[in-house]
């Protein structure tokens, strides 16, 4: 009988050839069918996902509403940073999409996702894509506050 369990050497342990399978910057409302449809693997054991949402609140106050707006490179640099993930981690499939335009509280901001042979190494790949998205791309948050006030938030 044949073991189940793949040799260290087995190919479904190493990253896939072409990991990177949506990379997206959206003004339509996002989904997470369609985020998860794109990292299935045969030779994932394990899938990490990470959403996104508006808040009702920040920094102690209470926010209605928010916009995003990108510079024309934000997908490029989102492309970018998945390629750093993929060459760290091994990664079978990759997604990631923002949104941008005005959204609501509860709308989806952002979503992304790792497939790995790992459950461990999705989980360190999906939140080290999401923490580089955050930091090093150009999109920015104009947020609502209810006493009328508003502010600009940096990168994500």
């Amino acid at each position: 009988m044949a073991s189940s369990v793949s040799a260290p050497g087995h190919p479904g342990e190493q990253a896939a050839p072409d990991p990177v399978k949506l990379i997206a910057v959206r003004d339509t409302p996002l989904s997470l069918d369609e985020v998860f449809q794109a990292l299935g693997d045969a030779a994932a054991g394990g899938t990490a996902l990470f959403v996104g949402t508006v808040r009702n609140h920040d920094g102690g106050a209470d926010v209605d509403a928010l916009g995003y707006s990108c510079h024309p490179t934000a997908e490029a640099e989102m492309r970018r940073i998945a390629e750093k993930v993929v060459a760290e981690y091994p990664v079978r499939a990759l997604a990631a999409v923002h949104r941008v335009g005005d959204l609501g509280v509860g709308d989806l901001a952002v979503i992304v996702g790792v497939s790995c042979p790992h459950r461990g190494e999705a989980f360190a790949a999906c939140r080290k894509l999401i923490d580089d998205l955050k930091h090093e791309v150009p999109i920015w948050k104009h947020q609502r506050f209810s006493d009328g006030t508003e502010e600009w938030v940096g990168a994500c």
